[in-house]
């Protein structure tokens, strides 16, 4: 990623990308609003209701670092007077994070209402929602560093594979699903989420962030073939499924070198371990930034 200095930046460029993300963060707010049925200031102040706390702060934090990312570029577009694909690149990529999260919500999980679950102050649920979410956003994000879209042929390249890293992210779920199942008597992990586990929530969140990263690491280290879909497919496939073994055997690894004698499934799905979970939190999402150090290009 390229840096812009002060001297080189025109300050009408930074003021229409600072009303852009305040348009975005005023619509959202909004939005919550209603969703909240017009009680979104009685939720954060009067109830306190941390959960909607949590994940409204997640949201904004999503918008911020979104906007950030993808500044160069806008003010790439913005200065060569390109003001519609400044508009797209900054429409599309929130796009691509709120299709993301729709498919979380109403495919991955959807015996969980996460929205439901978050009005009834369910901590667990606003970390899993929060974490799949921050997610989705890294994914967008690497799959926009990777090719930097500029015409209809590279959108189409990026829709696939993020259709494609999507499918990851389900597979992945599952099998979280199938050993949570497995460690507890075929008890179902979204049934869980409604129990109010934080700590299972925490884990949650930190795979899900720990994957998304590690896919950030493979799209960084594969090669782009330029409008040819099936290629760029097979890459994005290679690159990301390695650094997803990567990840689990890693980290795997190290939460056994760093709590050798301790139960991890019994500490965090029976005994709400917050400690523990952390722990998991920190090393899968650590092993997943590591990863995009070592194989950044």
């Amino acid at each position: 990623m390229s840096y812009l200095s002060l001297l080189d930046i025109n300050i009408f460029a930074i003021l229409v990308c600072f009303a852009l993300a305040s348009l975005i963060v005023i619509g959202h707010r909004l939005i919550m609003q209603y969703k909240a049925k017009k009680a979104l200031e009685s939720e954060i102040a009067k109830r306190d209701n941390f959960a909607f706390g949590i994940n409204y702060a997640c949201q904004i934090g999503i918008i911020a670092i979104t906007g950030a990312y993808i500044f160069p570029d806008v003010y790439k577009h913005l200065t060569t007077g390109h003001f519609t694909l400044a508009i797209l690149t900054v429409l599309i990529s929130f796009s691509f994070i709120l299709l993301g999260q729709y498919i979380h919500r109403k495919w991955i999980l959807n015996r969980f209402n996460e929205e439901k679950a978050i009005m009834k102050q369910n901590i667990c649920a606003a970390l899993v929602d929060s974490g799949m979410l921050l997610g989705n956003t890294i994914l967008v994000l690497g799959i926009f560093h990777w090719l930097h879209p500029q015409g209809f042929s590279d959108l189409l390249v990026a829709t696939m594979s993020f259709i494609v890293l999507q499918l990851v992210f389900a597979i992945d779920s599952k099998l979280r699903e199938l050993r949570f199942a497995k460690a507890n008597q075929g008890a179902s992990l979204q049934q869980n989420f409604n129990l109010a586990n934080t700590s299972i929530g925490i884990r949650y969140a930190g795979k899900t962030v720990g994957l998304s990263l590690a896919l950030f690491a493979g799209l960084q280290s594969a090669p782009y073939h330029g409008a040819t879909i099936v290629e760029n497919i097979n890459s994005v496939l290679l690159h990301c499924g390695i650094m997803w073994v990567l990840l689990y055997s890693m980290s795997f690894s190290l939460i056994h070198f760093a709590l050798p004698r301790v139960n991890i499934g019994l500490e965090v799905d029976h005994q709400d371990n917050i400690g523990v979970a952390c722990i998991e939190f920190a090393v899968f999402t650590a092993m997943g930034y590591l990863l995009i150090n070592i194989f950044s290009v």
